[in-house]
């Protein structure tokens, strides 16, 4: 396919967009008719690959912008969101449709930072298939190499393009056998570049032997180089044929070609695409997006070689009671069920989803239900609402088009559902169903914030509330013991965009210290003596009593014994002295910090019949309490979590020594495959603030944890928390 036959496929959507006069394509939107006429891909890369700049080449190819913008200029499609231009790189996800050669190819944005691994993985929940980019300037570094494990886990198909070929520093050669080296045998070429004079002009088909011309720059033209032009190029052919038929499910083929024969390339072809849609086989197209290279190329094998959704598997679905219902298929029309993949907010429109139609049609003015469960430990509370379907767009970075339907397979933005949040499901009001969930990331580094002023205060909780709403990948807490706001986020870039989205929307605040939430106990036995006599006129107060205190081993909770004897506090008052304990112990004794681990023995007191009272009594064991920790020693405790760390077997000497200056006690080490070991170890909660951040340093970038909550232990003498 030419690349004017990919712009005359374009043109039924062509017109004019007032506000961006390089859009040729605004007025209309792009609907697919069936799913075999769909492909959803995921553009996948680490940061700096060009994935971006590769859309704006694919644009410009088939004539949906006259100009192709720049990321410095935020004026790119897919990179509209303010916090993207900002940073000067995608922050989230983005959904870019094209019509080439009647066939709709929904290309995903996708960032390649690991802050923003959540909008990655929700663009492969809606993708079929991922193309994977790698810089030919940088190589594969640690994080591709992660991104692709990624990928390999979901068995998706995918593709590798060598970007940014027109770089002077760019080196195909060692891009390509850092490819073959981190992603196996399957990655080989289907195209090679022409370099004449070192200078790569057009690109050659190994197996179609026809070349393109590159060099006018408006597009390729027919080119005269051959296999024997291009060093090497015959034995990459060789090499690529013998992969192909290796995969073939023709067992004569391979007989057959060892033995001479001329494989007719069609058949090759059709292997080949077999062989990407299982998953089994890696194609690579050599790409630059400044000169157009390899976009005419690129466009066939999007549509040839990557599997239309009616391949790909449907989530498993339930009904609202989690009882299995019967199995879904791509089939537009079966009973509807489509998911909410991201969540955007519009100053005009309100909240936008992007949606993936996995069975079913979605159409406009159409009743739905939309219920989302399982994530209530991210603050997204179980709900189930039904609402109306008003209009469908399709979306082409920022601008919204409208279309009239959304087919199974098909992606589409909805504006104005008020309770859908990322993650939800969209489905048939008289047959609501439940997809799997796809597995969210744990966000791991605490950011606490401070409204301004008293009166941001609520304006900060609703803007949150939309923020949250849409990534699933941020926890907002309000610690009850700290009393502080903490946003828990995936990195320093993630925090930096949720502030920014904040401020966007009006709200005025600031960041403090996490503080940690410590604990107190009783070092040793101590006793004290409580005294609460109030006599002013009238009614008076009186309570006496003398209560020992001795600590218990960890988690042993709190006791309250009754030692009294002769009834020197009546028995309705017991419970009093235990209440004012109890409330003291939760307000802390030394620090402001809640008692823990304690035994309290009431040994004594006093009582009048006439001033004693419930309140008085209350008093005088906080009081008893305060007495004895001021007579004691009091220990202060901080919660430890246990932590397990993935890294590679290169990074476990610098992991294992940094965890050792984390005041870390390590419990084991454990080879997982693969390259990488897990270990496992006890580490303060008060070293784990910036530990996703600092741990990514050590690791360049491929290094990931979990932890969870284990005991508190005390704080040595010589560390002062914060």
């Amino acid at each position: 396919m030419s690349v004017k036959s990919a712009k005359d496929s374009a043109r039924p959507a062509a017109g004019r967009n007032g506000t961006d006069q390089k859009r040729t394509d605004a007025s209309a939107g792009l609907a697919a008719l069936e799913p075999a006429g769909i492909r959803n891909i995921a553009l996948i890369g680490h940061s700096g690959a060009g994935k971006t700049l590769l859309i704006e080449a694919l644009l410009a190819a088939i004539g949906m912008i006259t100009r192709k913008g720049s990321i410095a200029d935020g004026t790119t499609v897919s990179d509209s969101d303010p916090a993207a231009v900002h940073q000067q790189r995608s922050v989230s996800l983005s959904l870019i449709p094209l019509m080439v050669a009647g066939t709709k190819v929904n290309l995903l944005d996708t960032p390649g930072y690991p802050d923003f691994i959540g909008e990655m993985r929700a663009g492969l929940r809606a993708a079929d298939a991922a193309l994977f980019l790698v810089s030919a300037v940088d190589g594969i570094d640690a994080t591709t190499t992660a991104l692709w494990a990624e990928c390999a886990h979901r068995r998706l198909p995918r593709a590798v393009v060598i970007t940014r070929l027109d770089h002077p520093r760019a080196n195909y050669d060692a891009a390509l056998a850092g490819c073959r080296k981190a992603f196996g045998d399957g990655v080989l070429p289907l195209y090679v570049p022409v370099r004449p004079d070192g200078e790569v002009t057009g690109l050659l088909g190994l197996l179609s032997g026809t070349a393109t011309d590159y060099v006018a720059g408006e597009g390729p033209s027919e080119g005269t180089a051959t296999a024997d032009d291009v060093p090497g190029a015959a034995d990459a052919r060789g090499e690529l044929i013998e992969g192909i038929i290796a995969e073939s499910e023709d067992e004569t083929l391979m007989d057959r070609y060892l033995g001479g024969e001329d494989i007719d390339t069609a058949v090759l072809m059709d292997d080949l695409e077999t062989a990407v849609a299982r998953g089994s086989f890696y194609p690579v197209l050599p790409t630059s997006a400044v000169t157009g290279l390899g976009t005419s190329e690129l466009l066939d094998m999007l549509v040839r070689a990557f599997p239309p959704p009616t391949e790909a598997g449907v989530p498993g679905a339930t009904d609202l009671e989690g009882r299995p219902g019967s199995s879904l298929g791509c089939d537009p029309d079966g009973p509807l069920a489509a998911e909410v993949v991201r969540t955007s907010n519009d100053p005009f429109l309100g909240r936008i989803c992007l949606v993936r139609v996995f069975s079913g049609t979605l159409r406009e003015d159409t009743p739905v239900h939309v219920g989302g469960h399982g994530l209530a430990d991210r603050g997204h509370q179980d709900h189930d609402t039904d609402e109306r379907v008003t209009h469908l767009y399709s979306p082409l970075g920022s601008a919204l088009r409208p279309v009239p339907f959304c087919v199974a397979g098909d992606l589409c933005a909805l504006a104005k559902l008020g309770s859908a949040e990322t993650g939800d499901t969209i489905s048939s009001r008289d047959n609501p169903l439940m997809l799997a969930t796809w597995d969210m990331p744990e966000p791991l580094l605490p950011v606490a914030v401070e409204a301004d002023t008293r009166s941001d205060e609520d304006a900060l909780a609703r803007s949150l509330g939309k923020i949250a709403a849409g990534d699933p990948t941020m926890r907002v807490e309000r610690n009850q013991e700290t009393h502080q706001l903490v946003l828990w986020c995936m990195g320093e870039a993630h925090a930096e965009v949720v502030m920014d989205r904040l401020r966007e929307q009006g709200v005025k605040l600031h960041t403090v210290d996490v503080v940690t939430p410590l604990r107190e106990t009783f070092a040793g036995p101590a006793s004290g003596h409580g005294r609460h006599i109030k006599q002013s006129g009238g009614h008076g107060q009186y309570a006496v009593c003398d209560i020992e205190v001795e600590p218990l081993e960890r988690g042993g909770g709190f006791e309250f014994v009754d030692k009294t004897v002769g009834g020197v506090i009546p028995g309705t008052f017991i419970p009093s002295v235990e209440k004012g304990v109890r409330a003291q112990m939760e307000k802390g004794v030394s620090a402001g910090f809640p008692v823990v681990d304690v035994r309290v023995r009431l040994v004594g007191g006093k009582a009048h019949s006439v001033d004693s009272s419930d309140a008085a009594f209350q008093a005088a064991g906080a009081l008893a309490l305060r007495e004895a920790a001021a007579a004691g020693r009091i220990q202060l405790l901080e919660p430890v979590s246990a932590v397990s760390i993935t890294v590679s077997d290169e990074h476990v000497g610098a992991v294992m020594s940094d965890l050792s200056g984390r005041r870390g006690r390590l419990t084991g080490t454990t080879s997982s495959g693969e390259g990488l070991t897990d270990i496992s170890a006890e580490v303060p909660d008060q070293e784990l603030l910036r530990y996703a951040i600092d741990l990514r340093a050590l690791t360049a970038g491929t290094g990931r944890f979990t932890r969870s909550y284990l005991r508190h232990d005390p704080v040595p003498a010589s560390f002062t928390p914060s």
